[in-house]
């Protein structure tokens, strides 16, 4: 193949507003079927997926053994690819797809549209990029309920054979959670233009080959998350709080899932993405993460690097036992609490201990959503020992998570956490915060489009000027006159017809951070719309209206007081006054505060 001169290359990607790589070509990747099963082949070379996901470094990826590592979107991953590639390493790269419980509507055209055309442009953007290995369609947008709704298959299939038609260098895969319900037959029967079913499975990876071939699939498959059993797959204590391995027990669980899921399914199974390289919040500041937000290695590494690698590192992480309680999980406001561990360096070293007391996030199915971490509690930790701790019970009744750290010399970390109750009533944490940073992981979903809505739009990522963080909302109005709202709702496109909401009771206002785009729009904001002629109405209603903005971020509070909050729907309402021009408005830093 002729490959243009690099001032060429340089000059084209100037006119065009492409990416400048390295590398002009792409590696081409062939899915091949055998009398021995599904083979990758990438520049007609075998190729099995060693892989991981995650942000952590791509250099200890390859140290690790590693060969791929995964996206889950397309957005500003050119640096990504090229560090990717100059280390080796190919890349799967994900296409991000709409949720429901986000606010995506499958039925509406123009989402639909839009979608496609997103991916289109990623696709186009990246196809030539040497470091791609597949398009990852999607990941669990089908949801965690039944996985049928057919529009949602129809707009996956649509995508890969765009896909397709514009890159068949690279073959096409989506990601499912799981493989119960509609799932086989949206990704087998429905989705023909799809190649390979990427399949997410933590407590079922170990059986997930058996149940792959009883639910009768014929395509190969690609382990795109696995790690320990999910905080939904695991022992509950009896106030609901899961019950988290320590690091060590997951270390054995990532060995029995890839065996199993991976190793005993060559020919179906094309190869796995660990998860997560990297520290993650979710359900537990420890659950999911191979690292330590800090860099710390734990012994998930270990394990993976003895897989791929064919032999462990020369310093493994701690070892770590479950948490010994010296009375009941349940205790008393200020009670203080003994609590034993063993934990031990295997080569010998010396091993430092740090213990931490936070409040319980109380949110276990948040589907991979961003969740912001929870603060230690000062002072509750009384005695930090080797051998264990004595921490003294918050007066503020809840449940909380006793958490333990061990590091030994070489950056590697052991974990171990242990969920605790305060006993007596239990008031709502505040604040809520219903807007920061982006809709992705938010309560309420933006889902309730009211008025002349065709004339609107709605940037919940907009990174100019915000209020705080990196984003704030822009909503974009063109109609002449008449006005326009949204609602945000739980669950999403809830009118009343489903049950939801959150008990927000101790709250005694919504706070708002607005201005306009030149000052002087008119807009109205509320808590709750559901009325009694609803099936699942809101418990309490109240807004405040003819509010007129100014260019500059001003902070409206809404009073709650006297609003009953024991079940709220509808978390925000927001309205917007049309005018002879388009009106622009900019909100952030939603959030319920006593």
């Amino acid at each position: 193949m002729c490959v243009a001169a690099p001032v060429q290359v340089l000059l084209l990607a100037s006119i065009l507003s492409l990416p400048v790589f390295a590398w002009a070509e792409a590696i081409p990747v062939e899915l091949r079927q055998s009398e021995h099963g599904w083979q990758l082949l990438r520049g007609d070379v075998p190729y099995f997926i060693r892989g991981a996901g995650g942000d952590a470094s791509l250099e200890a990826l390859v140290a690790a053994g590693a060969n791929s590592v995964r996206t889950w979107d397309a957005d500003n991953i050119g640096a990504r690819l090229d560090e990717a590639h100059a280390l080796g390493l190919s890349v799967t790269v994900g296409i991000w797809l709409g949720h429901e419980r986000h606010g995506f509507d499958y039925s509406d055209r123009n989402q639909v549209a839009e979608q496609l055309e997103r991916a289109r442009q990623a696709v186009l953007r990246y196809k030539d990029h040497p470091a791609v290995l597949l398009w990852g369609i999607g990941n669990e947008m089908e949801g965690f309920g039944s996985g049928d709704n057919p529009e949602i298959w129809a707009a996956v299939n649509e995508i890969a054979a765009m896909v397709k038609r514009i890159d068949p260098a690279h073959p096409t895969m989506t990601v499912t959670a799981e493989i119960a319900g509609g799932r086989i037959a949206g990704v087998h029967k429905h989705s023909p233009a799809v190649d390979i079913h990427g399949i997410n499975s933590y407590g079922g990876a170990p059986s997930l080959l058996e149940r792959y071939r009883a639910a009768g699939a014929t395509k190969p498959y690609v382990l795109t998350e696995f790690g320990p059993a999910g905080e939904w797959e695991a022992p509950k204590t009896a106030w609901g709080a899961p019950i988290e391995p320590t690091s060590s027990e997951k270390a054995m669980r990532y060995r029995i899932a890839y065996e199993q899921a991976v190793t005993n399914a060559r020919g179906v199974a094309l190869g796995s993405y660990a998860f997560t390289w990297g520290s993650k919040m979710e359900a537990t500041a420890t659950w999911y993460g191979m690292f330590l937000d800090d860099g710390a290695r734990l012994a998930a590494v270990d394990t993976m690097t003895g897989l791929w690698n064919g032999r462990p590192p020369g310093n493994l992480a701690p070892a770590v036992e479950p948490i010994l309680l010296g009375s009941p999980a349940q205790l008393n406001p200020g009670e203080r609490l003994e609590v034993r561990v063993a934990v031990a360096d295997p080569e010998g070293g010396p091993v430092s201990v740090r213990w931490v007391l936070r409040p319980e996030s109380r949110e276990y199915a948040t589907g991979g959503d961003f969740r912001p971490g929870l603060p230690d509690i000062e002072g509750a930790v009384i005695e930090s020992r080797l051998d264990g701790a004595l921490v003294g019970l918050p007066m503020e009744p809840g449940p909380y998570r006793l958490f333990l750290y061990a590091s030994d010399a070489a950056g590697n970390a052991a974990t171990a956490n242990v969920p605790l109750l305060v006993k007596g009533e239990v008031r709502t944490r505040l604040p809520v915060v219903l807007y920061e940073d982006g809709f992705i992981g938010m309560p309420w979903a933006p889902s309730g489009w009211m008025g002349s809505y065709e004339s609107l739009t709605l940037d919940g990522d907009h990174a100019d000027n915000p209020h705080a963080g990196k984003a704030c909302i822009k909503l974009r109005y063109v109609g002449e006159l008449g006005w326009v709202g949204v609602a945000w709702q739980n669950p999403a496109n809830n009118w009343g017809d489903k049950d939801g909401g959150y008990d927000l009771t101790g709250a005694e206002q919504l706070e708002v951070w607005a201005r306009g785009e030149y000052g002087g729009e008119e807009v109205s904001f509320g808590v709750g719309l559901l009325g009694s002629d609803t099936a699942h109405p809101d418990s309490g209603k109240t807004s405040i209206e003819d509010i007129l903005l100014t260019r500059e971020w001003r902070r409206y509070l809404i009073p709650l007081k006297k609003v009953d909050l024991s079940s709220i729907k509808t978390g925000f309402v927001v309205g917007v006054t049309g005018r002879q021009t388009p009106v622009t408005v900019y909100l952030d830093s939603i959030r319920f505060t006593r």
